[in-house]
């Protein structure tokens, strides 16, 4: 796009703009507006396993569950029409092992724009933030921390978990067509978003002759010190594992999570269901059942309190659970074959206004045979699996 190119050149030839805290902003003649915003965040974490395998430990400086975030947007109105671009660039800053720069990531996680109408509603089209699920993440304490860093991946690449697969699944960062009513007290938003492939190999549901609905509705309600945020979302795909013919399996999950500000004290409480969404990563494996024709059920949610001490400090704590089920048509039986599970306490400092230090502490731990993502990347874990993770570290927001 010429209008951005032009920006970003001025941004490198010194050309003056307003800076803040949260953003630099560049006003052009012609009526567009141009921004660049991030952070960075750097954590020391420091990770003790208890596994059939031994005891190990591992020291990492590293990425937390939020990536350092590099954005640039261009705004401007023609024709009565908000009109945006939106770039987000997601670098990781350990090296996974290797030297220099070889091992680090950057995840171009959003490239979209976005069309405001007159009566206050918005178009979105491109990679973001998918709808289903994408609240329960939203106000995880974890995401300006650590979290869980996965049993026996305390020098993983990428950013950590958090409590992805302890608690909610990750909502990735999607191709999608996003319609959302106009924001206030309450606002819908529904999308049609890049179906995925479920299973590996030729065994694969491989046919995506329609996109994945995902849709979401919140509500907020203020009344003096009191505030509240309840939510629901839900999620429904279908693919096939033949072009012509064979079979169609359908998955579908369903969210909901209220959170509740009281004067000092907040209070999360969120969970989710589905069948054929995997866990984890959400379609990353393990979605289909033993028979090859049928959808696997997954649960889980958390619990999260928070009690804000003076005006820069918080103090929260957290539980939570992700199970994978197997299914009594295509396995035999309805009994959990995964359950992992995460206990979390953290000091949240906010040390200036951008500034923001925090100090971690998490049990992880698994009571059955782990599946889904976690097997098939990392060979799973045996049940009984449990490892510390401390952390302590920075995030800069700009």
């Amino acid at each position: 796009m010429k209008r951005l190119t032009l920006l970003l050149l001025g941004l490198a030839l010194g050309v003056s703009a307003t800076a803040g805290a949260q953003g630099l902003t560049m006003q052009m003649s012609n009526g567009w507006a141009f921004q660049f915003s991030g952070n960075v965040n750097v954590f020391w974490s420091f990770s003790k396993e208890n596994t059939t395998a031994g005891d190990a430990s591992n020291s990492s400086v590293r990425t937390g569950l939020l990536p350092a975030f590099a954005t640039f947007e261009a705004r401007g109105k023609e024709a009565g029409l908000n009109l945006a671009v939106h770039f987000g660039f997601a670098p990781q800053v350990q090296n996974f092992g290797v030297h220099d720069q070889f091992g680090t990531q950057i995840d171009m996680r959003q490239v979209y724009l976005t069309i405001g109408l007159k009566n206050g509603s918005q178009i979105l089209a491109g990679r973001e933030l998918a709808l289903f699920g994408r609240q329960n993440i939203l106000n995880d304490m974890t995401l300006f921390g650590v979290g869980a860093v996965g049993v026996g991946l305390g020098q993983s690449g990428g950013t950590t978990l958090g409590r992805i697969g302890y608690g909610y699944l990750y909502p990735n960062f999607n191709a999608q067509v996003t319609y959302s009513t106009k924001p206030g007290q309450a606002q819908f938003s529904v999308g049609l978003f890049q179906p995925s492939v479920l299973g590996f190999g030729t065994s694969a549901f491989a046919f995506t002759s329609v996109p994945r609905l995902e849709g979401e509705f919140t509500y907020n309600q203020k009344s003096g010190k009191n505030a509240y945020t309840f939510w629901v979302g839900g999620l429904w795909q279908t693919t096939k594992d033949a072009p012509t013919g064979g079979n169609s399996l359908s998955s579908f999950g369903g969210t909901a999570g209220i959170k509740a500000g009281m004067q000092d004290l907040t209070v999360v409480v969120s969970g989710y269901i589905g069948k054929g969404l995997g866990t984890f990563f959400t379609f990353s494996g393990d979605e289909v059942a033993g028979d090859g024709t049928t959808a696997r059920p997954s649960d889980g949610g958390y619990v999260q309190l928070m009690y804000k001490f003076g005006p820069k400090t918080s103090v929260g704590g957290s539980w939570g659970f992700s199970r994978l089920k197997h299914d009594q048509t295509g396995d035999g039986d309805e009994a959990v074959t995964s359950n992992l599970y995460s206990y979390t306490v953290g000091i949240y400092h906010q040390w200036t206004k951008s500034l923001k230090f925090v100090l971690e502490g998490t049990q992880e731990g698994s009571t059955g045979e782990t599946e889904g993502f976690y097997a098939n990347t990392f060979g799973g874990l045996a049940p009984g699996s449990k490892q510390i993770d401390i952390s302590a570290g920075f995030m800069l927001f700009y």
